[in-house]
């Protein structure tokens, strides 16, 4: 493939160039091309991906053509793609979408794990500069990323004060982490409408954060016992491997933490702060407590103690709604004369090659 780009790029004896066209499914050729000479084929129609057909800026290319790696590649061929920022999302959603009924490999879902850099560059790829011209690529692309704004009470939970140290003086925008406070009024949600306007628009949709991350959320609006189970055990993970640490008396030890602070009668983000201390200030894997928590939610399910429906209701909205926009719209809850209302039609998958 390097051969044919630089064979294009010479000019022939008469001024001329060759074109060259090459058609693939394969990643690893797609990864050694220059972006901006990659054409998308998508509904029967031709997508050129070079400058001034996205609404990618002369550095998002540049960016791209140094990231663009074999396993982001895959974006080119997927019915949709879930853009995420971390090894745990990247491990964990799709257990849930699976567990869920949505599992990615049968809707075409690509997940691209950008590693916390250079989300919005990616989901500008599949954006066309001018939509009434190209028409709109049919791909739906979800990019799921961090409010990164916690709790008031939450710097000296998590390890960012200690016990009775007052918040820095210093204007919140010199601190590497924030608090509510810092955003009186509608601040907030100012924020949050700035951090999905950085990439959507067309078929792309940024979801953020309902909270402030991922691990915080799910302990938050459900699954406090269970991310608090997950962090225990990545944390005794060397020792479980080992065989040095019994696992039932990690889950037993775990449990008993976790139920004293369910009687301490603390409120939700207080409680959901505790639960990601064990990440935050305890030096838990995000990554390794992703595998657990997958794990424990799968045996769940398989034992009946869990069903789809029930993992859902426990789920932040956020992530429910970035599944949803890939996989086609769940089925709306029971009408209040216990009649199931009629399920909107699910988003066909849509061809990419």
């Amino acid at each position: 493939m390097s051969f044919l780009q630089e064979q294009a790029e010479k000019k022939r004896a008469d001024g001329q160039r060759i074109q060259i066209i090459v058609t693939t499914h394969s990643p690893n050729l797609a990864s050694d091309l220059r972006l901006g000479n990659l054409v998308l084929i998508e509904g029967g129609r031709a997508f050129p991906l070079r400058e001034g057909k996205t609404k990618l800026s002369a550095s998002d290319y540049r960016f791209l053509e140094r990231f663009l790696d074999v396993t982001k590649a895959n974006l080119f061929f997927a019915r949709a793609v879930l853009i995420v920022e971390g090894d745990a999302e990247n491990i964990l959603l799709p257990v849930i979408a699976r567990l869920l009924g949505r599992d990615f490999h049968h809707h075409g879902v690509s997940v691209v794990n950008v590693g916390g850099v250079g989300l919005g560059r990616y989901a500008r790829v599949f954006m066309r500069e001018d939509e009434a011209q190209d028409g709109a690529i049919n791909v739906p692309v979800a990019c799921i990323t961090d409010m990164d704004v916690m709790p008031d009470n939450a710097p000296w939970i998590v390890g960012k004060l200690e016990d009775g140290q007052p918040i820095p003086v210093r204007p919140p925008s010199k601190r590497q982490w924030r608090i509510k406070a810092d955003f009186p009024a509608d601040e907030l949600e100012q924020r949050r409408a700035e951090r999905k306007a950085k990439a959507s628009g067309q078929k792309v949709e940024t979801f953020v954060a309902d909270e402030w991350t991922l691990e915080y959320d799910l302990a938050f609006h459900g699954l406090g016992k269970h991310v608090y189970r997950a962090a225990s055990l990545a944390l005794a993970d060397d020792r479980l491997n080992a065989g040095t640490m019994p696992h039932a008396a990690t889950l037993d030890a775990a449990d008993a933490a976790y139920q004293a602070l369910v009687n301490a009668a603390h409120d939700q983000p207080t409680l959901a702060s505790h639960v990601y201390a064990l990440f935050e200030a305890d030096g838990a894997s995000k990554a390794i407590g992703a595998q657990y928590l997958a794990g424990l939610l799968e045996k769940e399910i398989a034992a009946g103690i869990l069903d789809a429906e029930g993992l859902r209701a426990r789920l932040p909205p956020y992530v429910v709604d970035a599944i949803a926009h890939v996989t086609g719209p769940f089925p709306l809850p029971p009408a209040e004369d216990g009649a199931a209302q009629p399920n909107p039609p699910a988003a066909a998958p849509n061809p990419a090659a």
